[in-house]
């Protein structure tokens, strides 16, 4: 039987940037002045770099696009009031998702203007926007680099709000998907952090499972999950990875049961007629 795969993501967070960016998925989903980080920096990962990034993205241009685009970039340099680069940080982001339809640029210019403004608000935006694009993405060193932006903009937002439990629990997932600084249990305690404050937050405790399933600890990972759904039974994203992980330890029968609870919670067909078909393959 195939590896199963996590139909719905980690709280939401994980859809985020799909959410926004192509409209496909849905949801279940006193200040100090501070200078944007100058294209390149933070990003040398192993090969892959915010410079080659962009060149990358550029070179898929039309050249109309290419003449819009070197504007806005013109722009930032002459641009030396904190309002103007702003709104072209923003126009930026704006080019890269609107007409060239680029994901990875459109997060980065988004990120150069949450640095800049330097508010909760945007920088966990940005932040969301990098984390939920983790997962999916296979390159390692490209991986690495979004963890890396992740971390950035995760920290910085809890510099002006160190309460910011749920920015805590998303900073310990981007450092354990990251795998940022080969230290992946330094995103664990940031988790446990939050549940030694409450044990009954049940997006940190999603986050500390995630976290067991991802290094294959997946009877761990069990009993957290347990008790998400017992404070909140219709919990899905909870429930189908109950079923998966019980899939993974050749548990069937509970893997069944689990699978067959998340029926009724799925809105989608696609996703229900997957459901089926992994309980067909398990009976």
């Amino acid at each position: 039987m195939k590896k199963p795969q996590i139909i719905v993501g980690f709280a939401g967070v994980l859809f985020v940037a799909s959410l926004y960016f192509f409209g496909k998925t849905e949801a279940d989903m006193h200040k100090r002045e501070a200078k944007p980080i100058a294209t390149g920096e933070l990003a040398i990962q192993a090969g892959f770099s915010t410079d080659s990034m962009l060149s990358q993205a550029k070179s898929k241009l039309k050249p109309d696009q290419v003449i819009r685009l070197n504007s806005l970039e013109n722009s930032i340099s002459r641009g030396d009031v904190k309002d103007q680069q702003l709104k072209v940080y923003h126009q930026l982001s704006h080019f890269w998702s609107d007409s060239a339809r680029e994901f990875t640029p459109y997060a980065w210019y988004e990120a150069q203007a949450a640095r800049l403004e330097n508010s909760e608000k945007s920088l966990i935006f940005a932040a969301r926007l990098f984390l939920g694009n983790i997962r999916q993405e296979n390159n390692v060193s490209k991986k690495k680099w979004i963890a890396q932006q992740a971390k950035e903009l995760y920290e910085r937002s809890l510099s002006i709000n160190p309460s910011n439990d749920s920015a805590k629990v998303e900073l310990g997932i981007s450092l354990i998907y990251g795998d940022v600084s080969g230290m992946p249990m330094a995103g664990i305690q940031k988790i446990r952090e939050v549940l030694e404050k409450d044990s009954t937050n049940t997006y940190a405790l999603m986050g500390y499972a995630d976290a067991l399933i991802t290094s294959t600890q997946y009877d761990k990972a069990i009993d957290r999950l347990n008790k998400i759904v017992a404070l909140e039974p219709a919990h899905l994203d909870a429930i189908l990875k109950l079923a998966d992980a019980y899939t993974m330890i050749g548990k069937k029968k509970e893997a069944i049961e689990w699978y067959e609870k998340s029926l009724p919670l799925l809105s989608r067909e696609e996703w229900k007629q997957e459901v089926r078909n992994r309980i067909k393959e398990l009976k």
